[in-house]
C-alpha cells in the first residue's frame, strides 16, 4: 500500500474520527446525556419515515377499493367512505363497505328497474 493510498483513506475517515473524538470529549466532560440525546434524535429521524411508510401502506391496503361502476361496469379504484365520479359515464359513485354504489343525495329515492317479460302479463 503506497503512502498516497494511505493518505487518501485517512482523508475519507477524518470526519468520522472528528465526530468520534467530539463525542468522546463530551462524554468525558459529563455531557454524555447530550451525546445520547443527539443519537436518539438521529435514530428517530431515521426510523420515523420507515414507520410512516409502512403505516401508510397498511392504511392504503385497508382502505383502497377496486370494483366496477354500478351504472356502466367500468373498473374503478377509490378510497373507502368517499365519493368519486366514474371516468367512463360521469356518474357520481360512492364507496361504502368496500362496494361501489350510485351516489344519491339525502332525500332522493333510488329505484332499480326490473324488466318484466310480456308473457307473464298475458297469463
Amino acid at each position: 500500500m503506497s503512502l498516497q493510498n494511505l493518505q487518501f483513506n485517512l482523508e475519507k475517515l477524518r470526519p468520522w474520527l472528528t465526530l468520534l473524538a467530539v463525542a468522546w470529549l463530551l462524554a468525558s466532560l459529563g455531557l454524555g446525556w447530550l451525546v445520547n440525546s443527539l443519537l436518539i434524535i438521529f435514530g428517530l429521524l431515521l426510523v420515523t419515515p420507515v414507520i410512516a411508510f409502512f403505516g401508510f401502506r397498511w392504511w392504503l391496503q385497508k382502505n383502497l377499493v377496486t370494483g366496477q361502476c354500478p351504472v356502466c361496469g367500468y373498473e374503478l379504484t377509490g378510497l373507502n367512505n368517499s365519493q368519486l365520479q366514474c371516468q367512463n359515464c360521469g356518474e357520481q359513485v360512492s364507496v361504502q363497505n368496500n362496494q361501489f354504489s350510485r351516489f344519491a343525495p339525502e332525500g332522493t329515492i333510488d329505484v332499480t328497474a326490473i324488466e318484466v317479460p310480456a308473457k307473464s302479463l298475458e297469463d
